[in-house]
């Protein structure tokens, strides 16, 4: 049986979030159907690997972290059921920081001003997998989140 993760990011005028998770594999869309990126990734026994849109998502668990890439992104992110972390450079980036209550993760990319909050219903998926698939969900649709400087 497949289990979801599904919720919004960015509130009412934000985007909304919809993946299914079987065994390993995490397939879904972030935005609707003419605004939205397919989400394809892949738990591998050394990270998270796979697309979102045409965009290649590459991270390898490394002392405790995650780190990689999402597209041109650079992402760490440590925790399981509170989640930090960063996404982007030093100057253009992105903090990262979500809590797990339950099958609910409660979480913000970036400052509260300029920021994105998010919140998904998990399923029985553990809450690093929700933040992540938030974090792709953000650089898919976001125009800020993509650009390289």
């Amino acid at each position: 049986m497949e289990d979801l993760i599904k919720g919004r990011l960015g509130g009412a005028d934000g985007y909304s979030i919809r993946c299914a998770i079987d065994g390993d594999t995490i397939k879904g869309r972030a935005g609707g159907k003419l605004h939205g990126k397919d989400i394809n990734l892949e738990i591998t026994e050394r990270g998270v690997q796979g697309t979102v849109g045409a965009d290649p998502v590459k991270i390898e668990l490394e002392d405790g972290e995650l780190r990689g890439n999402v597209g041109a992104q650079k992402l760490t992110l440590r925790g399981v059921d509170r989640v930090t972390g960063f996404m982007g450079e030093p100057i253009v980036g992105w903090n990262v920081v979500a809590q797990q209550t339950g099958e609910k993760l409660v979480g913000q990319l970036g400052s509260t001003v300029l920021g994105r909050p998010f919140e998904l219903d998990l399923g029985s998926a553990p809450g690093w997998v929700g933040t992540l698939v938030a974090v792709v969900a953000f650089y898919a649709l976001e125009p800020r989140a993509n650009v390289t400087v």
